[in-house]
């Protein structure tokens, strides 16, 4: 196998550790950076002609200890500054969790900057859930279920984010990619606020590749920052097990990286969240490396496995009475 960096321009990266898992009940996301740096991550991406900055792990304000949105708040409020400190430097911001409610934190910085910036964002969101509940509507409490709700302004979340609260992101520009398990009360949200969907039926159907363009027609189209937030569980179970919420029927290996490469020939993604990888449920390391290659995609590595000429340009053989 062979590798290929791709003629974009090289990237300043920084790397930043999340280490959180009070969004969910499963322990274990909070080793999730230390696997994904174990796994090459940094160096990965520096093969790439890179330039990365691992600033380390995020510490969350407050007293240590605090669960539920509380705790959420404070892990919120520490990582929103260092992201929107990041895109303020020039760099990618590429948040390594943790649990899906460290989401909250990453996206309300990009909202920040990209507030001073007169520039709107798009959120894609790589999962196999819509992550749209809110603690009325939560069958579980977990706040990982929750951070395009708060993102969005839906109600329930007070002093979640630090004034002044920008703008809500909006639910037209969030779309779910990849979904196949939603609860009932999240279902209504996302159909209410009409928020973008390509499901594992569509991508059956119809494969990865046209839903992904129109995505990235629309971002272009407007302009956007394109901010995606990768989901392990997006990913079929088989594929990485390293998660406490699988859904069967995820994401092939080849479609993952499908998708990464073409994010990466867009030249769109601006900041990028790698969420949910739970080392204690990994087999050997498997999801980590997976997770690793599946960066490495979107930054630009190309798989060359066994190279083959179009249909039309392939020799036609005389037909013979073997």
């Amino acid at each position: 196998m062979s590798s290929e960096v791709s003629l974009h321009a090289a990237r300043s990266i920084a790397l930043i550790g999340a280490p959180i898992e009070v969004g969910t009940s499963e322990p274990g996301a909070l080793m999730g950076p230390a696997a994904l740096r174990t796994a090459g991550l940094v160096r990965a991406l520096g093969e790439l002609g890179h330039s990365v900055t691992d600033r380390g792990d995020v510490a969350p304000e407050g007293p240590a200890g605090m669960r539920g949105l509380d705790g959420v708040a404070a892990w919120t409020r520490a990582l929103s500054r260092v992201v929107e400190g990041a895109l303020d430097a020039g760099s990618l911001p590429l948040t390594a969790g943790g649990d899906h409610s460290l989401s909250l934190g990453s996206v309300d910085g990009v909202l920040r900057h990209c507030a001073r910036h007169g520039r709107s964002v798009f959120v894609l969101w790589l999962d196999a859930h819509a992550d749209f509940n809110t603690p009325a509507t939560s069958p579980s409490g977990n706040v990982h279920g929750m951070p395009l709700a708060a993102l969005c302004g839906e109600p329930g979340f007070p002093r979640l984010f630090a004034e002044p609260v920008p703008q809500p992101l909006s639910p037209a520009n969030v779309h779910l990619f990849g979904l196949r398990s939603i609860d009932a009360g999240e279902r209504a949200l996302v159909t209410t606020r009409q928020v973008g969907i390509t499901d594992m039926r569509t991508i059956d159907e119809f494969g990865v590749v046209a839903p992904l363009r129109r995505v990235l027609d629309r971002v272009a189209g407007q302009g956007a920052h394109l901010h995606v937030s990768l989901d392990i569980d997006f990913l079929d179970p088989s594929i990485a097990p390293g998660v406490g919420t699988t859904v069967p029927g995820g994401a092939t290996f080849r479609e993952a990286h499908l998708i990464m490469e073409m994010l990466h020939d867009s030249g769109l993604v601006q900041s990028l969240d790698v969420v949910e990888l739970n080392p204690f449920l990994d087999e050997r390391g498997r999801s980590a490396r997976v997770l690793v290659e599946l960066v490495a995609s979107l930054f630009g590595r190309r798989i060359l496995d066994r190279p083959t000429l179009p249909i039309e340009a392939a020799p036609i053989e005389p037909a013979g009475r073997g």
